[in-house]
């Protein structure tokens, strides 16, 4: 059972959420040969203001 996690910032659509899951899916599925009823994708967003680049807070970005 692949599990694949994924970090991002918040702010994308549900439509691109959608897609990127679909997308890497079948990376999996075409990579591993697992049946993609098998395959798990956890994604969790962050809030800008709980992640930073360079010690800069990306809610500080303009």
């Amino acid at each position: 059972m692949p599990l694949i996690h994924i970090d991002l910032i918040e702010g994308r659509s549900k439509d691109q959420l959608r897609g990127l899951v679909k997308d890497v899916t079948a990376a999996v599925v075409k990579n591993t040969g697992a049946p993609a009823e098998h395959v798990h994708v956890v994604l969790n967003e962050m809030q800008k203001n709980r992640y930073s680049v360079a010690g800069v807070l990306k809610s500080d970005e303009k």
